[in-house]
């Protein structure tokens, strides 16, 4: 109804006498071709378009209008022609090739463009291929070679002897450029040569000789001198499928299409050319096939295929038509083209290209909907159809007509109360009333105006019938805001419009609709690749899309997630199809499916041999040979041939090779009198030849026997029963010259017609299997051959009853051992009491070993059998206990099982990360985070202890990152002092005896924002170079006020208490060094000789230093044999601090240890604090070694120099564990030692790292053993801080560092524990790290901790020392450091001592 009253607005239009427009008659009359042009020559595009008036024509060349007007090559003619002069065309300047195409205007109407057409320049005239020198006999074929570019081919002439060659029927050029001579007679003798005549100077070949033999006597083989490749064609052209074979005698050549007989004399268009080529006119698509080109002299056959498709070019079966039309209408052009491959779409309206849009869509895959027309809708619009081929045009004219004047009458007014009774997502049902000036409004029709807002393009609705006073658009968009107005209509003519509504549509679940335009091709005979755009209607983000494929005729679809618009699949079966489809997903789930699209993977060689092979001896000189395809699956394309190979059995070496039809036998002729020969075949496709099957043998006869009639009854016929079989013996008919092809054995409980077994006629005996014992079988043998089976020969035969007696057991190994000999393999040996006393094995036994996992739950055994006494069971899981057990087999005679033995195999090294990695952070503690994980799945033995690694950068080097060692089995670790806000990366390694595992994958984490205040626990702020301590009491370590006077006495006793502690260090120093005796000498030396690099060149004393050596810029503590109870744990393997640390399993330890350097810390508390920053300026570095192990306890401290400024260190040492890298001390008043440089400290403030442990130390185990040598830039010293007392139990006092100018620069004295049992915290143990200060800092905060404190801080307080002025250290000091002190020169230690303290007292008292 609603396109009647369309057509029925036009009739009012057209005939109402207002003046209507008529379509303007404007095409083309002449379109551009496809042209070939040579270098230099000129080029005429023809273009001719017919309009009144004449139309302005103008040319694009690559979609670009050519400006023809200062341009002195191309020309615009008079009919609108483009000519180009002098054609360029050189190797990198190629600026007339290209795509061109004919515009044509009409002022105020429109604009056409014709189809596009390609200027090809031929290239520069070179030979692929030149012909060379060759003999022919008389009445053979000959082939001269001449490869060029496709494009050179029409340029391509011959001569014979220099002088021009002459073509006809027997001598013809192929479209390669090769030359044809067929029947060759003497004068084809001669030169020839092939000349390239391109526009430029000629260029010629090198010339051939051909010579021209005689009749051969001998026959030669069959060859092809050309044969038939692939071809594509357009339907309307011709096609040549060159095949040319020589041979003597001459062949003759046939050809089939899809295997059936072409014969040229039955069609017109088929023409045999020179050498028996095929030459096929007027191309249709009918003509498409494989074609076979077959050679046959009488003696051989060859053939060859080829493919030939057929394309065709574009073609309209629907051309657009004109359309006339009112404003806010909607329009269809139709278009529908054929053509081969299936040919593309575009719309051009005026030469412009029309986009998609939502008033501008392509509907039914070719036609173009326009919706709501406007007036500059006017135009010409243009189907242009597209592919491989060619393209092609169509085009109509639109015109918007205005709207009839209306007649005299009275008009209504504007419908009532329109609103929308009904809004949904996509569609709107609109009600009103009549209008005011025709309340009853029968006779009244009404249009819905209706335009999204902000959009001029309007749409119209009409309703169905007069009267009717509502109406539904459909095809809205969701949550859109669109505009209606309605209009009442009478016999007169359109009325008022009523006042706009604005209604928005409801929002919908966005999904997505279907991904346009997917595409799959094969990629390889195992993958196809899909390509789809992002779908139009896919409101909201596209987050993946999910591709689902199946094999064709499967019931099961797979599908995979992909993230892009484009997915390959691999492992497909080959030559198979496959449909495809592709569903998007956006937030709210799966949208709308696309259709499926079909393809089939490449073809390939076939992966299989034909099956069931047979040989047929025809007579004395041939055989036949039948065969099956391979199996289905197997083929993987279309099988095109077979390849049959066969030779002497005695002359293997000799083969002959023959190629057939896609048929399943082949008649092999020619063959010698009484010979064996051996054949195979193998498939082939158009990828190539398959596997062949096995050789299978037949032997020709003597002479050519009988086959006219059956074969006579075999001579005679013998049986042998046995228990559950009968063996059955012949000999052949007497009569030897009918053919016998085999034998039929015929057998059953009293009939032979049972079962039937055929055999070849060779045979002379067979067994018959699977028999009952004690019954009667009835036996018929017959000879037969092709004509049928002879008269039969019958014997019958009982079995034999089954009565042998079931073995006596023998009795079982005894003595199984099981020998490790590493982490998977196991040795088993045993003995057997059945052998003789020097167990050699004489006879057919052999032993079954099995062995299991010592699992309750595990029942299944693994077995292998041994013909010796022994044997090696490899392939075993490290760490695991294994049960072994041995049988003896002797015929049918078997032991029982021996007695288990069980064996452990050796551990090996991790084979898997930790799993179950999880990072959370500390519940108020928000610098502070908790690592917890699993054992990793392959320990491959007791885990002893974890590595962490974390670090901010996920991408840098591994040693780079900061390093966490938890001891023993623990699955949960706390880091501290982590800086907030920040994204950290952690990982974790495992370690057992043998070395490390792999690492785990990284897992990021993030810290938490700062809260925004400071509470208990949170670290004191940085303070700057510049910072001075407030006044108030706020630096009081118990938080009372603090009067400068204060202040200062607290310096006073600081100072004074540090003075005192060096003087009894030295009288320490003086009494240990006197007592020294020979033996310790001994020792010492001893232990210097194992650190090498303590050595220096020139220093060759036995030093001597006293028991406590503490050098500026070294601090080494290590134990004497003194400790009267060493710990059994130190021995342990120590976990490395740094990934730069780990070594491989078997390093010494002596070797290197001396050579990493390590930096700890003693044990603080549970919240100390620790900073990536810290950790990675340090670089701390420990030797872990996995085999040797320290036969004492050695603990030793090692500065690391700052990677961050090469002037200023800082070293902190650590009386650790070897095992644990920490101590542990008993409760004391007073820290064990301090010293800082100001300047180190000033500069860099580093902590290092502790490691839970629960073993303590004694003290009387840290003795000095040996010194490290001084640090050549003399600016660095250490610093020791082990853990203090109780919070509360005696006063903690900071201490003042000074820089001395003696090589002895500073020290400390470890204070002597209280007896009682150790005390440290068991809760969950963390590693803290001291953050990096910025540098030139003058004032410097000591901070002490005690066990207690649990990281309660206490302010600092700051104490103001003078840096001593630097001594350059020369090499006497270097080998000062290295011997012992003697009383004269401890009495001038003594005596700069005093000048140091009293620089102290004249610092306190200023």
């Amino acid at each position: 109804m609603k396109t009647f009253l369309n057509f029925f607005s036009f009739c009012i239009s057209i005939y109402t006498g207002a003046s209507v427009r008529t379509f303007t008659p404007f095409y083309f009359v002449v379109e551009p071709v496809d042209t070939l042009s040579v270098r230099g020559s000129s080029v005429i595009l023809n273009c001719s378009a017919y309009s009144e008036p004449s139309p302005k024509i103008e040319w694009k060349k690559d979609g670009t209008f050519l400006n023809l007007v200062s341009d002195d090559r191309r020309q615009l003619l008079s009919d609108g022609s483009l000519l180009i002069n002098s054609v360029v065309h050189s190797k990198h300047n190629k600026p007339d090739e290209g795509y061109y195409q004919c515009v044509a205007t009409m002022e105020s109407l429109g604009t056409i463009v014709s189809r596009t057409a390609k200027l090809t320049v031929a290239g520069l005239p070179r030979f692929a291929s030149q012909p060379e020198s060759s003999t022919v006999y008389i009445g053979n074929s000959a082939v001269l070679n001449c490869e060029v570019n496709a494009d050179l081919v029409p340029f391509v002439r011959w001569e014979q002897d220099r002088q021009p060659l002459i073509l006809d029927d027997r001598v013809i050029k192929l479209p390669n450029g090769a030359l044809v001579i067929s029947n060759v007679t003497e004068g084809d003798g001669g030169l020839y040569r092939c000349i390239i005549e391109s526009g430029g100077p000629p260029k010629y070949s090198e010339e051939a000789e051909l010579k021209v033999l005689p009749d051969a006597e001998i026959p030669s083989n069959l060859v092809f001198l050309s044969q038939p490749s692939p071809l594509s064609k357009v339907s309307g052209q011709s096609a040549v499928l060159p095949c040319v074979a020589s041979g003597v005698p001459p062949p003759v050549i046939r050809w089939t299409r899809n295997e059936e007989i072409i014969s040229p004399e039955s069609s017109e268009r088929l023409t045999l050319l020179a050498g028996s080529s095929l030459e096929v006119r007027d191309l249709t698509e009918s003509d498409a096939g494989t074609y076979a080109c077959i050679a046959d002299n009488g003696n051989e056959t060859i053939e060859a295929q080829a493919e030939l498709i057929v394309q065709a070019s574009p073609e309209f079966l629907k051309k657009p038509a004109n359309i006339y039309a009112h404003e806010s209408m909607d329009i269809v052009f139709e278009c529908e083209v054929t053509g081969k491959p299936t040919p593309t779409v575009k719309w051009v309206k005026n030469g412009d290209m029309v986009i998609p849009s939502d008033y501008f869509k392509i509907v039914k895959e070719h036609n173009l909907q326009v919706l709501g027309l406007v007036k500059s809708d006017e135009g010409f619009y243009q189907c242009i159809a597209e592919n491989d081929v060619g393209n092609s045009q169509a085009g109509a004219q639109l015109i918007i007509l205005d709207h009839a004047p209306a007649t005299t009458g009275p008009l209504p007014s504007a419908p009532r109360d329109v609103v929308a009774s009904l809004v949904s997502t996509r569609f709107i049902k609109l009600t009103w009333r009549t209008p005011a000036s025709d309340p009853h409004g029968d006779n009244l029709t009404y249009s819905v105006f209706y335009t999204k807002e902000g959009i001029n393009r309007e749409r119209i609705e009409n309703t169905s019938h007069p009267g009717e006073m509502q109406v539904t658009i459909q095809n809205l968009m969701p949550e859109t805001v669109y505009i209606f107005r309605v209009v009442a209509q009478n016999r007169h003519g359109s009325g008022e419009r009523s006042l706009p509504l604005r209604v928005e549509t409801q929002p919908e679940v966005q999904l997505p609709g279907p991904a346009p335009n997917i595409r799959a091709y094969a990629t390889s005979p195992t993958s196809i690749t899909v390509t789809w755009e992002t779908p139009l209607s896919g409101n909201g983000e596209i987050q993946n899309y999910k591709l689902y494929y199946m094999e064709k005729g499967a019931e099961n679809e797979q599908d995979v997630d992909v993230g892009s618009r484009s997915y390959t699949i691999n492992g497909l079966k080959k030559y198979t199809e496959y449909s495809f489809r592709v569903v998007a997903y956006n937030k709210h789930g799966p949208g709308v499916s696309t259709q499926d699209v079909v393809v089939r993977t490449l073809s390939d060689v076939p992966s299989a041999a034909p099956q069931n092979l047979t040989l047929e001896v025809r007579n004395s000189k041939s055989i036949v040979i039948h065969w099956q395809p391979p199996p289905a699956g197997t083929q993987n394309g279309q099988i095109t041939g077979y390849k049959i190979r066969y030779r002497k059995s005695s002359r293997k070496s000799d083969v002959t090779e023959s190629v057939g039809g896609t048929q399943l036998f082949q008649l092999i002729e020619g063959l010698d009198r009484g010979t064996e020969y051996n054949f195979r075949v193998a498939a082939l496709t158009v990828n190539g030849t398959g596997p062949a099957t096995d050789w299978l043998s037949a032997e020709t006869f003597e002479s050519d026997l009988d086959e006219t009639r059956v074969p006579e009854v075999p001579s005679s016929l013998h049986v042998r029963p046995l228990v559950t079989s009968i063996v059955v013996s012949w000999t052949p008919p007497e009569n030897q010259n009918i053919v016998v092809r085999g034998y039929a054995i015929g057998y059953g409980l009293g009939s032979p017609h049972a079962q039937t077994i055929k055999v070849d006629y060779k045979q002379r005996y067979y067994t018959i299997e699977n028999l009952d014992p004690s019954s009667h079988y009835v036996i018929t043998l017959k000879a037969f051959n092709n004509v049928g089976e002879g008269i039969p020969l019958y014997e019958s035969a009982v079995t034999r009853p089954h009565t042998v007696p079931d073995p006596t057991p023998m009795m079982p190994p005894v003595g199984v051992q099981a020998s490790i000999l590493s982490h998977d393999t196991i040795r088993i040996t045993w003995a057997d009491n059945s052998l003789p006393k020097h167990q050699k094995i004489t006879d057919s036994r052999y032993y079954t070993v099995r062995w299991k996992t010592n699992i309750p739950a595990n029942t299944k055994y693994k077995t292998a059998n041994a013909t010796t006494l022994s044997y090696l069971v490899t392939g075993l899981k490290p760490n695991t206990l294994y049960e072994f057990s041995v049988m003896v087999t002797k015929g049918r005679r078997s032991s029982t099982w021996s007695m288990t033995a069980h064996g452990t195999t050796f551990e090996l090294v991790p084979t898997s990360p930790p799993k179950d990695v999880t990072v959370v952070s500390k519940e108020g503690k928000p610098r502070t985070i908790i690592v917890n994980w699993q054992p990793p799945s392959e320990a491959n033995g007791k885990v002893t202890g974890y590595i962490i690694y974390y670090s901010t950068d996920v991408n840098a080097e591994i040693h780079d990152w900061v390093i966490e060692p938890v001891v023993g089995n623990r699955l949960t670790h706390q880091i501290q002092e982590l800086t907030l806000d920040t994204p950290y990366y952690f990982k974790i390694q495992a370690r057992n005896s043998k070395g490390m595992g792999p690492m785990s994958e990284a897992v990021q984490f993030r810290t938490p924002k700062a809260s925004g205040s400071s509470g208990k626990g949170n670290r004191p702020p940085d303070t700057g170079s510049d910072y001075k301590p407030p006044i108030s009491g706020s630096n009081s370590p118990h938080g009372s006020p603090t009067s400068p006077l204060d202040s200062n006495m607290l310096l006073v006793i600081i100072v004074s208490i540090g003075v005192l502690t060096i003087v009894v260090v030295v009288i320490i120093a003086v009494f240990c060094t006197r007592r020294t005796t020979s033996h310790q000498k001994k020792k010492r030396a001893a232990c210097k000789s194992v650190n090498g690099s303590h050595k220096y060149k020139g220093n060759s004393k036995d030093v001597k230093p006293p028991d406590l050596w503490i050098h500026h810029e070294r601090l080494e503590l290590k134990p004497i044999d003194k400790s009267p109870d060493p710990n059994p744990i130190m021995t342990d393997t120590p976990i490395p601090r740094n990934s730069q640390d780990i070594t491989p399993v078997d390093n010494s330890m002596d070797s290197n240890i001396h050579q990493r350097r390590n930096s700890y810390r003693g044990h603080e508390s549970e919240d100390s604090m620790s900073t990536l920053a810290g950790r990675r300026g340090m670089r701390p570095k420990m030797m872990m070694p996995f085999d040797s192990q320290p036969p004492q306890p050695v603990i030793s401290a090692h500065p690391i120099h700052s990677l961050d400024n090469p002037h200023h260190h800082f070293h902190s040492s650590s009386l650790a564990s070897p095992t644990r890298s920490h101590l542990h001390l008993q409760g004391s008043p007073w820290p064990i030692g301090t010293s800082l440089s100001h300047s180190d400290r000033a500069n860099s403030t580093e902590s290092v790292r502790n490691t839970p442990s629960t073993d303590t130390l004694p003290a009387s185990s840290s003795q000095t053993c040996c010194t490290d040598h001084p640090d050549p830039e003399g600016t660095a010293s250490s610093s020791y801080l082990a853990s203090t007392q109780e919070e509360g139990s005696g006063p903690n006092l900071p201490t003042a560092h000074v820089r001395p100018s003696h090589p002895l620069k500073s020290f400390a004295v470890p204070a002597v524990p209280p007896p009682g049992p150790p005390t440290y915290d068991p809760a969950l143990p963390s590693t803290p790290l001291l953050s990096q200060q910025a540098p030139n800092h003058h004032l410097h905060s000591v901070k002490t901790a005690s066990i207690g404190t649990l990281g309660r801080s206490r302010p600092p307080m700051p104490v103001i020392v003078p840096s001593a002025p630097d001594v350059q250290e020369t090499t006497r000091m270097l080998d000062d450091s290295e011997s012992s002190y003697e009383p004269d020169e401890l009495t001038k230690e003594m005596a700069h001592l005093e000048g140091l303290m009293k620089d102290l007292n004249a610092i306190t008292t200023a």
